[in-house]
């Protein structure tokens, strides 16, 4: 089952809006066939697994990160696929929370006559599908909040300069978790101040790129920004207001630039609110699962006043900034989330002179 999940750490970041779950296939104490989700959803690690054991997946055990689905959608069930191949035990880490599957996937296997096993290594399951899971349960992705911050909590310098804080290592990590995001977030403060690419840089990863997204109340990208000099090839998605009246005077340049941006091809999106809550379920409606939070410290204090950090990637570069740079929280101190109550510790690393602190919601 530990290989089973690393092989669904694979697809993290290229699967949504599906799972990315990974399936080892065992007969005789033998690996004979091993699969994870691959590119778009599509085809399931259940299936990838089986077709790579072929005829050796008779008489095995499927070991599965999730529940096999066991209803039609863009392909055939993949329960229906473990039975026809003729396995014969499914030890599976847990039940899914999608209600067209929700336990019926386990069901239909053992009403074929198929020994089924529930609950090995759910808690890790739990967490490498944490986005899977809140889509469905609470109607929003997971959300990972990253901060960068100077050895006494600045993210900038004076005048809101950037500073280099972290190096290398801090660097290279943070493009990691960007190929393991479905969508990437920042504030048009951010964009304005930095004309940052939001790609992951990894040699060879470039395409693991994550959704832009940028939350541009009044749509003023700018029209050369390199956000936009991406597009076609990486979409590019733009957080608005409500959609504006082109009657309405205050609304008609605002009206303007959105069909210029959307001429050029970025996405205008246009949640029910004017909240983050309204932003993270239009989100969630479009299949993003996992969202990373990167952009700005009004941005991320907003995220932490409303209570919509799933975890927090602390990384602490050795500089120094000073009291007159940026404060790492708007409003906010650090210890809003280092201190608090309904966090704790998952993992800590060393990454050359900086470090990296993940805090998870209890």
């Amino acid at each position: 089952m530990e290989l089973a999940l690393a092989l669904g750490r694979r697809g993290r970041g290229l699967t949504w809006p599906n799972p990315a779950v990974g399936a080892v296939i065992v007969r005789d104490g033998v690996i004979v066939g091993r699969g994870w989700t691959q590119k778009g959803g599509r085809p399931h690690a259940e299936v990838e697994a089986l077709r790579r054991a072929g005829a050796a997946a008779r008489g095995a055990t499927l070991y599965v990160t999730l529940e096999p689905c066991s209803h039609h959608g863009r392909s055939p069930p993949c329960a229906d696929a473990v039975i026809a191949a003729g396995i014969t035990r499914v030890v599976s880490a847990i039940e899914d929370a999608n209600p067209d599957v929700a336990g019926r996937g386990h069901e239909r296997i053992r009403s074929a006559g198929i020994e089924v096993a529930v609950g090995l290594c759910g808690g890790e399951a739990a967490h490498d599908h944490d986005g899977h899971f809140r889509r469905f349960r609470n109607k929003r992705p997971h959300v990972v909040l990253k901060l960068a911050v100077s050895a006494d909590d600045r993210i900038g310098g004076r005048g809101r300069s950037a500073v280099a804080i972290t190096g290398f290592g801090g660097r290279q990590r943070v493009h990691l978790l960007r190929a393991q995001s479905d969508a990437i977030l920042v504030g048009i403060g951010t964009v304005l101040a930095d004309d940052p690419l939001l790609t992951c840089r990894l040699p060879g990863m470039e395409e693991r790129s994550p959704i832009p997204v940028v939350l541009d109340r009044h749509l003023r990208l700018p029209r050369s920004c390199q956000l936009l000099s991406m597009l076609p090839a990486r979409p590019l998605w733009l957080v608005g207001a409500a959609a504006p009246d082109r009657n309405a005077p205050d609304d008609f340049a605002v009206c303007d630039r959105a069909a210029a941006l959307a001429a050029q091809g970025a996405e205008i999106l246009t949640p029910e609110r004017a909240d983050l809550a309204a932003v993270l379920r239009l989100l969630a409606e479009k299949g993003i699962t996992r969202l990373m939070v990167e952009g700005g410290a009004r941005v991320a204090s907003s995220f932490v006043a409303a209570g919509l950090v799933d975890e927090f990637w602390l990384f602490r570069g050795s500089v120094t900034i000073g009291s007159d740079g940026v404060d790492a929280l708007e409003g906010l101190p650090l210890s809003a989330l280092t201190q608090a109550s309904e966090f704790s510790v998952l993992h800590r690393e060393t990454l050359g002179r900086d470090s990296l602190t993940i805090y998870g919601r209890a």
